[in-house]
């Protein structure tokens, strides 16, 4: 029987031919290989023995993570993949095309049908991740403290967050997720879209990551593309698109039901 693990920050996805359910995210990363046998051990319960392959998908994920699956599946054979690779194979599946990643963060690659074959780094929220929510959050907030933000918008942000140029700061370069306190922020941006300057800074962050990277692998390809933030934001983005000549295929919010098809489950 097989199983697919697609695991994101804040939830991980099981999968098998008789169950699906979700547990809390894993990290590989960052948590420990205790915190990370904690969570699968407990899904491994609940799936019970059978299990005769597994493909785990996460982000970052570059080969073996620091707990060995075959711990908790005996004798399954083992495939460790990134986030991206499943990305490509949910809106892709066997086909060759451009796939990305649209979420707090963002990533692309050429998928030949079996391999990446070609990625453009993101280069995380402080000097890449064009398109995605954070980003999105760090133009706003660049402008904000240049008093660049229409009043309507600048009144919305501040009774949300702390506003001021020293709370700011404090979240931005002390804080522990700069990132996440971004992201935080498109929320405000993307409820607005009324106001022109909102409307605006999300297209303009969409066309960015089509420049930077997505028209890089170049155009006739169909592109499909993952995310929470892109299915929330999917009638800007595939307007941005037509302007660029990029031909959308599909837009989800997750890759699960691609890698079912994929995975043949």
């Amino acid at each position: 029987m097989k199983l697919i693990i697609e695991s994101g920050a804040t939830k991980t996805s099981w999968c098998t031919e008789t169950m699906r359910f979700a547990t809390a995210g894993m990290n590989f990363a960052h948590q420990n290989a205790d915190a990370l046998r904690d969570i699968i051990g407990l899904a491994a319960t609940q799936i019970g023995p059978g299990i005769t392959e597994v493909h785990l998908y996460g982000a970052g994920l570059i080969g073996q993570p620091p707990v060995d699956l075959t711990e908790f599946f005996p004798g399954a054979d083992v495939e460790y993949a990134s986030d991206l690779l499943a990305a490509a194979r949910a809106v892709c599946g066997h086909n060759e095309g451009v796939a990305a990643i649209l979420g707090t963060g963002s990533n692309s690659c050429l998928y030949d049908g079996e391999k990446i074959v070609a990625n453009f780094h993101s280069g995380g929220y402080i000097i890449g991740d064009e398109g995605g929510a954070a980003s999105l959050g760090r133009m706003f907030v660049a402008d904000f403290i240049k008093d660049l933000v229409p009043s309507e918008l600048a009144q919305a942000f501040s009774a949300k967050f702390d506003s001021s140029y020293g709370g700011i700061v404090e979240n931005v370069y002390r804080g522990g997720a700069p990132a996440k306190y971004f992201g935080s922020i498109a929320p405000i941006i993307t409820a607005n879209l009324h106001i022109p300057y909102a409307a605006k800074l999300v297209a303009d962050n969409f066309r960015s990551f089509f420049e930077r990277a997505l028209l890089r692998y170049g155009k006739g390809l169909p592109v499909g593309i993952i995310g929470g933030y892109a299915a929330a934001m999917e009638k800007p983005l595939r307007e941005v698109a037509a302007e660029c000549g990029v031909v959308i295929s599909s837009i989800s919010a997750s890759p699960l039901e691609g890698l079912i098809r994929y995975h043949g489950i």
